[in-house]
């Protein structure tokens, strides 16, 4: 079964590989002999699908720590194996979501303009004349 990050980018199945053992928390005595903990190991550089630029994106993230360049994801919150395993998937994508959007655009520096100069300036004049009548005027 592919993963489908997004409408163009699909993670063949044979690149995730899996390892289960056995989970800590709730499942009674079926905890003992089940390995419904689920491990998915993500090579990033030796993907097929990435292409060489989604991998440096990848790589220099400072979000997530790449293990010898593979984004591991370990997931033992419910109790079956085929949960764990289905939310593990969605986790996976949704890093690779986050991971692979484009870079925020870096600000412009500008000037204030004329007007907005002087509007700052009277609101101040207002707002000291303000508090200059709430004064009392009394000499001693």
């Amino acid at each position: 079964m592919n993963l489908r990050v997004n409408s163009k980018l699909e993670i063949l199945a044979n690149e995730i590989h899996w390892r289960f053992s056995r989970s800590s928390g709730a499942g009674g005595q079926n905890l003992n002999k089940t390995d419904s903990r689920v491990e998915i190991v993500f090579n990033v550089f030796e993907s097929k699908t990435l292409t060489p630029y989604q991998k440096h994106r990848i790589s220099i993230q400072n979000e997530i720590k790449l293990i010898n360049g593979c984004i591991c994801i370990a997931v033992q919150d419910k109790r079956t194996q085929y949960h764990n395993r289905q939310l593990a998937l969605r986790r996976l994508a949704l890093t690779l979501r986050e991971l692979l959007k484009p870079p925020p655009k870096k600000r412009r520096k500008t000037i204030p303009t004329f007007s907005s100069q002087r509007k700052r300036v009277e609101s101040k004049k207002r707002r000291g004349e303000l508090k200059r009548n709430r004064q009392s005027k009394i000499d001693y």
